[in-house]
């Protein structure tokens, strides 16, 4: 086979010293079998020697063995994997390497050369194929020393810049690459060599030598290399460029903030704010939001030309940079541009707008700058620009302009793309918010002017409203309040709400609130007025093809309603409610208690009959009429008993007035833009004094009608009210006559002293008068007109056993 030293020649040739060596000659038969291949196949000499090759190996590859020699002859030799079987028929992985082996003057033979790959990572490769791997590597691989020193790196690592292989030995990486975090690169490497265990995919942003004004991203990943006694040597790492997938996962993220944070309200100029503070930072450093002032307001835009000097209102901006130097307006502000300028221009064509690299010496497209000023962009510190139209729908509503300033890397066409792409997801967000703001306003005008503007003026309470209305989210309801002036020196206090929002909600309400106007004007008793109610808004919901009606005793989402009527002679509150919260009671000394008031179906609910309950309020107490949105909270409805304990801890607050009063409870209780909303009415009773009422009880005689006259003559002089004496002695002749002719049982005059003099004759009868207009040969019926004529304003309630007949006199007014 050749001598020992031929042998250590061929292992150092192929770098396999610890490979069993075997001798064939030419056809492949064993010729020499040495003790290394006996341990490696258990085969002891004497039966392999003489037999063939092919007896050794796999069935598969002993088939591969005249292609294998034919190899041989043709190439001098051949290097391979093979499956040999051991002794007890095992199969083992070998590395195979054939090469000639010629004795001198004998025939020709085959030295193979087998190694143990069983335990091997893969195919043993020599130190050329390894160099030839890492050189020509697509990746970057560079190895540093102890000391963090380059000591070698592949030509991949150069298309980042910094030198060539021989210029980076020996430098540091902040030396190579100035431009990347090298501290925290370098700190991986030293965490590396310290403990052994590798750091695989550590990425980092930075600009290196090649792209200095371009950021750029890579993952690397880092190995310590030790020496034969198990020393750390260096760190062994590579680089790969990952700018493209970096970019794309910032372009999602953006798009994914942006989805989350545009949008969260339905207010113009808060939408426009998060547009430009989700844009800041992470893909421009000053971002301003301008819209044309009718979108601001909620109408159309209208159409613009190129020639135009537009202003436009800043409703948005942001910048890395505290305080925002760069803007030229204030939010709010009017930033008039330039006739033909870009943002004009974007404006009136819908097309986006890029500038890679801006005029240094160029001025600023809008006028009327803050203070008077004009700046260049290289004052402002601007270098790259690009505007993108805000559009929805077909409209264009303004323009966002994006710059970059601390970023020295220019916006290109792919930044342009994520910008119409963000622009174009908040724009809905704005035109949303737009037509929102229009509707809003709408029914907010609407449903103010719906609402009382000012209550009317009277003695019976002293009175304070307050109306909120809700959020965006929600939109404006339909809760209101009234006082209405009823006979006798009376009140009716009413406040509803009708479910739903926007304008149909708001008119749904004005049409209930004249429904229970019109239904007061009769004198009902509240239970009545709801009765009435309720018949209405269920023929309504039917004409209109609306849900029919529940069941008895079922509460479903209808108009709600509470009617209260108080009288000021006696202090007596009546009141009845429909599907609404119970009114609160805050006594002369502060105490506050709930009226139990039963609790009747919503409107429109085919429910049991409404019931009123009557109590006597002292001088001074205070009536607390509200929706439920005043105890509504964001979460959800919690317990009666809980609301009516914040209800009542902001009642128990002093205040100096009861208009500061109102106020405070709905401040103390709700947002300023609350879930709901809010209608609140309070109402300080007071008592009208004996000073201010006469009453006289009369028999039911003709001839006491003279009588009554001299006691109303009596007590308008003592009032000092006598220039009312000769329509007053009409009105109680005509009225106490009536009164003894048609009716039976006892027959009451009142005279009561308010804002007007009211003169009031009661009696047992159920049968109410009527105005008739009598020919001229009638000897009769003539009395109600001339009353009719002579006051203000006569009619008749009922009341629990008969009926009463009322007539009004202004106090103010000349007398007729």
């Amino acid at each position: 086979m050749g001598t020992h030293e031929e042998r250590d020649v061929a292992r150092h040739r192929f770098d396999v010293a610890d490979a069993a060596p075997v001798l064939l000659d030419a056809r492949g038969v064993v010729t020499s079998w040495t003790p290394d291949a006996q341990r490696l196949l258990a085969y002891p000499a004497a039966e392999v020697v003489g037999t063939g090759v092919t007896g050794l190996l796999s069935a598969e590859d002993a088939a591969r063995v005249p292609e294998l020699a034919e190899r041989c002859r043709r190439d001098g030799g051949w290097a391979g994997l093979l499956t040999a079987r051991r002794k007890d028929g095992q199969p083992v992985r070998v590395m195979v390497r054939v090469t000639p082996a010629v004795e001198p003057g004998g025939p020709p033979h085959w030295l193979v050369l087998l190694s143990d790959m069983s335990g091997a990572r893969g195919w043993d490769m020599s130190r050329a194929v390894l160099e030839q791997m890492v050189t020509d590597s697509p990746v970057g691989i560079a190895i540093v020393d102890a000391d963090l020193r380059c000591v070698w790196s592949n030509a991949a690592l150069e298309r980042y810049g910094g030198g060539s292989a021989r210029e980076r030995l020996g430098r540091r990486l902040a030396e190579i690459q100035p431009g990347i975090d090298s501290t925290g690169i370098e700190a991986q490497m030293r965490r590396v060599l310290e403990t052994g265990r590798p750091v695989v995919g550590y990425e980092h942003v930075g600009q290196v030598r090649s792209a200095p004004y371009r950021e750029t991203a890579h993952v690397m990943s880092f190995t310590r290399l030790d020496d034969d006694r198990g020393r750390p040597m260096g760190v062994y790492y590579t680089v790969v460029d990952i700018t493209e997938r970096y970019r794309a996962r910032q372009r999602l993220a953006l798009l994914d903030r942006a989805g989350e944070q545009i949008g969260r309200s339905l207010d113009i100029v808060r939408t426009a704010q998060e547009l430009a503070d989700v844009a800041v930072q992470d893909f421009a450093d000053f971002v301003s939001v301008d819209l044309l002032e009718s979108v601001l307001r909620g109408a159309e835009p209208e159409p613009l030309g190129d020639t135009d000097q537009v202003p436009l209102r800043r409703a948005g901006q942001q910048s890395v940079n505290p305080g925002v130097p760069e803007a030229i307006a204030r939010i709010g502000e009017v930033a008039t541009y330039l006739a033909g300028s870009p943002p004009i221009r974007c404006l009136t064509t819908g097309r986006s707008w890029r500038e890679e690299r801006l005029d240094p010496l160029a001025r600023e497209w809008a006028t009327d700058l803050l203070g008077g000023r004009e700046a260049t962009f290289l004052e402002l510190g601007l270098h790259s620009v690009m505007i993108v139209p805000i559009r929805a729908r077909g409209v264009t509503m303004g323009v966002t302009t994006f710059f970059r300033r601390r970023r020295q890397e220019p916006f290109d066409e792919d930044d342009l793309s994520l910008a119409e792409d963000l622009v174009s997801r908040a724009a809905v967000c704005v035109d949303n918010a737009r037509r929102y703001t229009r509707e809003r306003d709408a029914a907010l005008v609407l449903q103010r002017s719906l609402l009382p503007h000012l209550l009317p003026e009277q003695d019976a309470v002293e009175v304070a409203a307050c109306y909120r209305p809700a959020d965006e989210l929600t939109g404006l309801g339909g809760d209101w309040y009234d006082l209405i002036l009823l006979s006798g020196a009376r009140v009716a206090l009413v406040v509803g709400e009708v479910p739903g929002h926007g304008i149909d909600a708001a008119a749904a309400m004005g049409g209930l609130r004249t429904a229970v106007r019109t239904l007061a004007a009769l004198d009902l008793p509240p239970e009545e007025v709801l009765a009435h109610l309720d018949d209405l808004v269920a023929r309504t919901a039917r004409e209109e093809g609306g849900p029919p009606s529940a069941g008895a005793g079922t509460r479903t989402a209808g108009p709600g309603c509470v009617y209260a009527v108080y009288d000021p002679v006696d202090g007596r509150c009546t009141m009845a409610s429909a599907g609404h919260p119970a009114p609160a009671v805050v006594l002369p000394d502060g105490t506050v208690g709930f009226v139990d008031v039963p609790q009747g179906s919503p409107l429109g609910v085919d429910g049991p009959p409404f019931e009123a309950v009557e109590l006597t309020l002292a001088e001074g107490s205070t009536l607390v009429l509200h929706t439920d949105g005043l105890l509504a909270r964001a979460g959800g409805a919690g317990a009666v008993g809980a609301d009516r304990d914040r209800l009542r801890r902001a009642l128990e607050r002093p205040a100096s007035s009861l208009d500061l009063r109102c106020r405070a409870v709905v401040d103390a209780l709700i947002p300023d833009r609350p879930y709901d909303d809010v209608a609140l009415l309070m109402a300080r009773t007071r008592l009208l004094g004996a000073d201010r009422v006469a009453d006289w009880d009369l028999p039911a005689d003709p001839a006491v009608v003279a009588d009554a006259r001299k006691e109303a003559d009596r007590q308008l002089a003592e009032w000092g009210l006598e220039e009312l004496a000769f329509t007053t002695e009409l009105v109680v002749s005509e009225l106490v006559t009536n009164a003894i002719r048609h009716a039976e049982g006892p027959i009451r005059l009142r005279l009561i002293r308010d804002r007007a003099l009211i003169c009031e004759v009661s009696d047992s009868g159920a049968t109410a008068p009527h105005l008739r207009h009598p020919r001229t040969t009638d000897e009769g019926g003539r009395g109600l007109l001339l009353v009719s004529q002579f006051t203000q304003g006569w009619g008749t309630r009922f009341v629990p056993g008969g009926k009463v007949i009322w007539a009004e006199q202004s106090l103010t007014d000349p007398p007729a």
